[in-house]
């Protein structure tokens, strides 16, 4: 069982930065890979960024490429979202989680997610 507990969300100004922090629990962390993905009202659940077990690989959405970095300390158990130039359509909910061990199917899809955490909110004002 992998508990995933998320951090760092809040109010900010358009163009301000923000820093998500998902720490979990267990001893398999460094072997799944770690996602977020963010959900707006009214919207579904979109892909935002991934970091692979495999070498540490990084997948980025278009829409947040150059402004968004994900990143993992293994030794921390924790994955991080640092978010730069945020804009109003930023806004949502943003969720880490956490596919199987050493599972190679799509980083994209919520289906294949074996652990998620509860979510915290950003809010980017314009």
């Amino acid at each position: 069982q992998v508990q995933l507990v998320e951090s760092g969300g809040g109010l900010v100004q358009a163009g301000g930065s923000l820093r998500l922090s998902c720490a979990a629990s267990g001893r398999t962390f460094s072997s799944r890979t770690m996602t977020w993905f963010r959900q707006a009202p009214g919207k579904e659940r979109e892909f935002v960024a991934a970091i692979s077990w495999r070498g540490g690989r990084t997948y980025y959405a278009d829409s947040v490429k150059g402004r968004f970095t994900i990143s993992k300390d293994n030794a921390k158990n924790t994955v991080y979202l640092q978010m730069n130039s945020l804009k109003p359509e930023d806004t949502a909910v943003y969720y880490c989680a956490a596919q199987p061990e050493y599972y190679s199917g799509s980083y994209y899809y919520t289906n294949n997610y074996q652990y998620w955490g509860q979510g915290t909110q950003v809010t980017v004002s314009s």
